[in-house]
């Protein structure tokens, strides 16, 4: 089940953004996010454990994915497809008109999501993710 992101919901995503990133984003980033008009939080339960969670922001017409995490353990279920859908139907609900989206180059699990709705890569950062250090690559989904 997909629904939207609740304070009592904190600590069980920073543990998801502890064991899926790198880098991850502070609990206290994560309760920011919570409060902000331009960013739509969604976790998804599956068998009563918070398996993931995804963030997408809005500005004017166009939507960018910030987040998108699924438990290591619960991966290659369709799960991260859940989520995309998810993002995809809240841009659609506020008339975006592109998302965009920055992912490691490396990441070939989300690089093959991504792709599978369409995106496109239309650019890169070199050297823009540390630990480790790789390149970003720029997506985007026009008409949505």
């Amino acid at each position: 089940m997909i629904r939207r992101m609740e304070k009592r919901d904190i600590e069980q995503v920073e543990e998801l953004e502890m064991a899926c990133f790198s880098v991850p984003w502070s609990k206290e980033l994560l309760v920011q996010g919570l409060d902000s008009r331009l960013d739509r939080y969604f976790v998804l339960e599956e068998d009563g454990i918070l398996a993931g969670y995804c963030v997408l922001r809005v500005i004017a017409d166009e939507g960018e994915i910030q987040r998108i995490a699924v438990h290591p353990g619960m991966r290659r279920r369709g799960l991260g497809k859940k989520l995309m859908d998810a993002m995809v139907m809240s841009a659609r609900e506020s008339d975006v008109s592109e998302l965009i989206l920055e992912v490691r180059a490396g990441n070939l699990g989300a690089v093959s999501l991504y792709k599978s709705y369409g995106f496109q890569k239309e650019g890169e950062r070199k050297h823009y993710y540390t630990d480790p250090i790789e390149d970003a690559w720029l997506m985007r989904l026009g008409e949505i």
